[in-house]
């Protein structure tokens, strides 16, 4: 049946790149999720529409925090701007920038809380969990002089945490070994997983630390074909950004080798068309068999260089309920990427409007 299931999910692919859609399948299976237990970890709201039903994490501060990216024409990160080079809009409206923290301050690294979450749901080969488990512990390798914290999940039919957040090294590498020993799945809740993530480093990595502002970031590795998922995209992003966590995609060998004989580009997943990457500030990549480790490194060198950037917006917005815009700019011909395109301030009574 694996096997067979393995197969559907290729000839699935073919269709992708010939203009079908996968909507029906994913459609049935998201439908058949949400009536049958047995496939859910938890209750979840994919689209909540009651106020009491909006379990939606929320800023508990008036300072404002994100994470802007910057990099020049050819792509290369930019690490030497100052506070003076952004300007911060908030709907349209100028507002100074209250906080801005680098990757290191005086010497010190800006602290990380990174969420690895790893699909199994069976179109990973053992060949690419091995090359991956690699990948992962070069990512930890390369932010090792940052103050950090790891955690290690899978997904397929259900979301598993591996790891919870440390900073034990020797923890990350036994949960990375028994990677191999998971069994697979016929569901890819991708959602599902970056979901949980969020809301473990909302509850368990503290937004500053140690005098800086920490960086939150979940770093998916799936083949991009999310299947059965309870919560929706939209409200994953809306969660992601008032946790101030961007999220990171790196689409496996197991799709874009379906192009190898093409020699076409890697056509959009629908992971990507989601936007949860462009909306949370985070970046996608393709692989292939040869570059993982080059590519995490790329990714944990792009976390390390997110300026954290924070502002306190004007009493009448704070407690207004409303959903207010923000916008980053910064020096002519730079290309910047931000953790977040807004806030949900809170009503007075503390609940939104």
């Amino acid at each position: 049946m694996l096997l067979a299931f393995n197969a559907l999910k290729s000839r699935c692919h073919f269709l992708l790149l010939a203009g079908m859609l996968l909507l029906v399948p994913m459609m049935a299976d998201s439908a058949h999720a949400q009536t049958n237990p047995s496939t859910q970890e938890r209750p979840r709201r994919a689209l909540p529409t009651e106020p009491e039903a909006q379990d939606i994490i929320k800023v508990d501060t008036d300072l404002v925090p994100l994470d802007v990216v910057a990099t020049d024409p050819k792509g290369r990160l930019v690490r030497n701007l100052k506070k003076e080079d952004f300007k911060l809009y908030e709907d349209g409206i100028e507002r100074p920038i209250a906080s801005f923290n680098i990757e290191k301050i005086e010497g010190a690294p800006r602290p990380v809380a990174i969420v690895f979450a790893i699909d199994l749901s069976g179109s990973m080969t053992p060949e690419e969990v091995g090359r991956v488990s690699d990948a992962m512990r070069e990512f930890s390798r390369r932010l090792a002089e940052h103050p950090a914290v790891f955690a290690l999940m899978t997904f397929g039919m259900h979301v598993k945490t591996m790891q919870s957040l440390t900073s034990d090294r020797v923890k990350l590498d036994r949960a990375f070994e028994r990677l191999s020993h998971e069994p697979n799945g016929m569901s890819t809740h991708a959602y599902d997983a970056v979901d949980d993530a969020v809301r473990m480093l909302a509850r368990h990595a503290p937004l500053t630390k140690q005098h800086q502002m920490v960086k939150r970031a979940v770093v998916v590795i799936t083949d991009g074909f999310p299947v059965g998922d309870v919560v929706s995209p939209d409200t994953v992003i809306e969660r992601a950004n008032a946790a101030d966590t961007s999220v990171y995609v790196v689409t496996m060998p197991s799709y874009t080798r379906v192009l190898a004989s093409t020699k076409m580009m890697p056509l959009p997943t629908p992971l990507d068309v989601s936007g949860l990457v462009e909306k949370t500030g985070g970046r996608s990549v393709y692989a292939d068999q040869n570059d993982l480790g080059p590519l995490f490194r790329a990714i944990a060198e792009d976390v390390a260089a997110a300026y954290a950037i924070g502002f306190y917006p004007p009493a009448e917005n704070r407690r207004d309920g409303k959903l207010h815009t923000i916008r980053i700019e910064g020096p002519a011909g730079l290309t910047l990427r931000q953790s977040r395109s807004g806030y949900q301030s809170q009503k007075a009574d503390g609940r939104k409007q």
